[in-house]
């Protein structure tokens, strides 16, 4: 009886001592040695890739922002503020979208086939608010012009980049609301293009929050 209540008492101080081990080796050291190596070797990103700008945080280079107006009264989703460059649809497509400011708990994507009318709907008029909203006096979009990202979500419904062809249909509106030469403009989306990552993987892409601070800054100098 005393043995065996000896052995259960060394059973049990041994599981607790590996308890204690393993809590303070998984729990506190591992997470502070990965935390001070990423803080160490790639402090940006492990803070959140925050973007500045005036001094103060404004954004994640990883996660998109909406540029509307104020909800009008009847409406159901906000206008876009043309003034801006627009980034793609949230989590769905144009006015139709389940996320309308980029709500991180809503993260996700339409989830319905290539076929479904609803979706092709969707994408219809999702291109003719493009090509409305992005034609000027002077210059006019063509509906063939209207890459894909400009009509369709990505799969988190979240992605801040648009492909340079979605920036560049939208320099000329623009230009024209903020008073701007159109040169200026294309300047700042060639200097806000990146290329694909270590020259083979992705697509070239515009990081929009990014090319619209630069945006601001040059209307501020104007």
């Amino acid at each position: 009886m005393n043995n065996s209540v000896s052995n259960t008492a060394r059973l049990l101080g041994a599981g607790l001592r590996a308890l204690l081990v393993l809590t303070l080796v998984t729990g506190v050291l591992y997470p502070l040695v990965v935390t001070g190596i990423a803080q160490g070797l790639f402090p940006d990103r492990a803070n959140g890739s925050e973007v500045k700008a005036d001094g103060r945080v404004v954004g994640s280079s990883l996660i998109g922002q909406a540029y509307n107006l104020p909800l009008r009264e009847g409406r159901e989703t906000p206008a876009p503020d043309l003034k801006w460059f627009q980034g793609r649809p949230q989590n769905g497509l144009g006015t139709n979208s389940v996320n309308t400011q980029y709500e991180l708990v809503l993260s996700g994507a339409t989830n319905r086939s290539g076929d479904n009318e609803e979706l092709i709907q969707w994408v219809k008029d999702a291109k003719a608010a493009v090509v409305k909203d992005n034609s000027t006096g002077t210059y006019k979009v063509k509906p063939s012009q209207v890459p894909a990202d400009a009509v369709t979500s990505s799969g988190s419904g979240l992605d801040p980049n648009i492909s340079p062809q979605y920036a560049d249909i939208q320099v000329h509106r623009v230009a024209e609301k903020n008073g701007l030469a159109t040169a200026q403009v294309r300047k700042l989306v060639d200097e806000h293009t990146e290329g694909r990552t270590l020259g083979f993987m992705g697509e070239p892409r515009v990081n929009v929050l990014e090319l619209n601070i630069a945006l601001r800054e040059l209307v501020a100098k104007s």
